[in-house]
């Protein structure tokens, strides 16, 4: 296993491993015997860097999400688990009702919804301090100012290490950044987003935002990591649902002109260095300009053995500029 270091702070910086285990379906979809096994092969190659939330994953059962974290605590304490293992959660998008969704009813990033629900998190959990704290969706409807200060507030009380944004403008990001820094106050130093090899047409309407896909790494946010080389990206869904190994998965975003000719490219550079299309997608995003965390959620021990084997793939720079290059 490879290792990076995220944040900046010493007092709240962690070293974690390049590949981060994402434990979305554990306790719904994935039952815990293969949660356990994955979660225990996942430690067992020296990773140490999961990934869950509060609302995972309400919609397998109509509930409020819990499980995943419910699970993980379980684990922890089965196994004898310490800090050894960074634990990020998130929260802002856990309903507030059975039935309900982030969509209409989101328990939202107010600064008593920041204390209590973090507060649970930990309780399912079975932590102190919760390692990375993300804001999952964004609230327009709390003053910015209201969400820096609840956040910063608990990292000043030592129950929350690192904080970090999901599914944000770049812009909102920039601004609560801004305003943070102002006040001498901790910010998001942790961004987690949806990238991969393949881009996607993202202007279209989405469920969160009218103007586009407000959580794909567009050029805004590109441009912004680029800027500000501190800040660290975990990619989320990078594998796109396995539709890499079965390109008919494909969804209709990817309908693009050069989505052929970037996945040729992407078998060409498999078939040189003897690797599956997903390693190379993983060693892609691990490596370059601007590296990234793959976030990656298995259901089985042999998907996770495959991803472990892109840890250590080292693309060339033709290689890499050849995948750039296709369009």
């Amino acid at each position: 296993m490879r290792y990076r270091t995220i944040g900046t702070d010493p007092a709240t910086r962690r070293q974690v491993s390049v590949l981060s285990l994402g434990a979305m379906l554990f306790g719904t979809a994935t039952d815990e015997a293969t949660s356990y096994a994955i979660l225990d092969r996942y430690v067992a190659a020296g990773g140490t860097f999961v990934d869950t939330s509060d609302n995972y994953a309400f919609w397998h059962n109509g509930g409020q999400g819990g499980e995943s974290e419910t699970l993980l605590g379980r684990w922890r304490r089965s196994r004898g688990i310490g800090d050894e293992i960074v634990l990020a959660t998130k929260l802002g998008a856990r309903p507030l009702a059975p039935g309900t969704s982030y969509l209409d009813n989101p328990e939202g990033l107010s600064a008593k919804v920041i204390r209590e629900s973090a507060e649970r998190s930990r309780e399912r959990l079975g932590v102190d301090r919760i390692d990375l704290l993300y804001a999952h969706i964004e609230d327009r409807t709390v003053p910015l100012r209201e969400t820096v200060e609840g956040f910063a507030d608990l990292v000043a009380e030592g129950t929350v290490g690192l904080l970090g944004a999901s599914n944000h403008r770049a812009w909102r990001v920039e601004r609560a950044r801004a305003l943070a820094a102002a006040a001498g106050l901790p910010g998001y130093e942790v961004l987690q987003y949806h990238r991969s090899y393949l881009p996607p047409r993202v202007d279209l309407p989405s469920d969160l935002d009218p103007d586009g896909d407000i959580g794909w790494v567009g050029p805004d946010l590109a441009s912004y990591l680029r800027a500000e080389p501190q800040l660290t990206l975990v990619a989320y869904s990078p594998l796109l649902k396995g539709a890499y190994a079965k390109p008919e998965r494909l969804s209709e975003a990817y309908a693009l002109p050069g989505t052929p000719a970037r996945l040729a490219a992407l078998r060409a550079v498999a078939a040189e260095t003897g690797a599956t299309v997903n390693q190379v997608v993983l060693a892609w995003l691990m490596g370059g300009e601007s590296p990234a965390i793959p976030l990656v959620g298995f259901s089985s021990v042999a998907q996770l053995d495959e991803a472990l084997g892109a840890v250590d793939l080292e693309l060339t720079a033709a290689q890499r500029t050849r995948l750039d290059a296709a369009h």
